[in-house]
């Protein structure tokens, strides 16, 4: 995909991507040493909450470029509703991460693999 054509994908269309792939990280990350399935479930559920996603997204604002701080603002401003147990503000950063990982998946994996390698999980 070219980086023209990415900028017509809409950010909340890039977040359900980047969602998809998060978890498979998390995933990917608990598989050793083996467990049950429901510990699995447990620690992958922890991870994958809007809350730790915006944590992590603090983790990584440092080492973050101009372009991938603009699809973070984009990601984050898509939002205007939160669900009931959340703040706005925590499901934007959430939001914002995911639509991040969404932009990376598709344009630079590399990128993604390091940057997902820096979160302190």
């Amino acid at each position: 995909m070219s980086a023209s054509s990415l900028q017509q994908v809409s950010p909340a269309s890039l977040a359900y991507i980047g969602d998809a792939v998060y978890e498979l990280y998390i995933r990917t990350h608990y598989l050793l040493p083996p467990k049950k399935i429901s510990d699995y479930h447990h620690r992958v559920v922890e991870k994958v909450r809007a809350e730790t996603q915006a944590i992590y997204l603090q983790q990584l604002y440092p080492i973050l470029t101009d372009i991938e701080l603009n699809w973070v603002r984009r990601g984050r401003n898509s939002v205007n509703k939160s669900p009931r147990r959340l703040s706005l503000q925590t499901y934007q950063q959430a939001s914002a991460l995911e639509t991040l990982l969404g932009y990376l998946y598709i344009f630079d994996r590399d990128r993604l693999h390091f940057l997902l390698s820096q979160l302190k999980i």
